[in-house]
């Protein structure tokens, strides 16, 4: 059991989907703030193609990394009641164009729980289905661009610097134990 519980927060800003807080704290004979950053959560999703050697990467720009990165299929989950499952369904039919027919939930977790509570919900995504067209809606979708990646050239792309994203790194790790029957997933 936790020494330290929150006894308030203050809204210190809103910026579209985000918010930043002051959370006041009390433990260990002190009381301390912390500031927080209030995030909708997110799904991750690793679309394997038939052949379960090669996976759907996108490469789009983040401005706060300030350039493009390879990354697996990711989205905000900003739809009021919406479930993981049904998101991550939306989000590979936005960037990539394509419909599971199979998704295996592999994980759950916080991405930087030092400042923010964004928590991430990820899946392998199987039996892929193209459609007629992508459905890029913001402006780094429009321009991303949709990349086939070796399944087996996964570490060494992480080892050169090639992938830096950490739900990437994460996505892809675990979709390769579990296509290699070590790795059970989500229970």
């Amino acid at each position: 059991m936790s020494e330290f519980r929150i006894v308030g927060t203050t809204s210190v800003a809103e910026a579209g989907f985000l918010s930043v807080s002051e959370t006041h704290v009390e433990g260990f004979d002190e009381s301390f703030s912390r500031f927080v950053v209030h995030h909708p959560g997110a799904v991750v999703v690793v679309p394997v193609l038939e052949d379960r050697e090669t996976a759907l990467l996108v490469r789009q720009f983040r401005a706060a990394a300030g350039g493009s990165l390879l990354e697996v299929v990711a989205g905000k989950r900003d739809v009021e009641g919406e479930a993981p499952e049904t998101t991550a369904v939306r989000e590979l039919e936005e960037e990539i164009g394509r419909r599971p027919g199979r998704l295996v939930k592999l994980a759950e977790f916080f991405n930087s729980p030092g400042f923010c509570d964004e928590y991430t919900h990820l899946f392998l995504a199987l039996d892929l289905e193209p459609l007629d067209v992508t459905l890029g809606v913001t402006a780094e979708e429009r321009a991303m661009t949709v990349e086939a990646v070796a399944l087996s050239q996964v570490d060494e792309l992480i080892a050169s610097g090639e992938i830096i994203d950490a739900k990437t790194i994460i996505g892809l790790t675990l979709s390769v134990r579990y296509l290699s029957g070590e790795f059970r997933g989500f229970r």
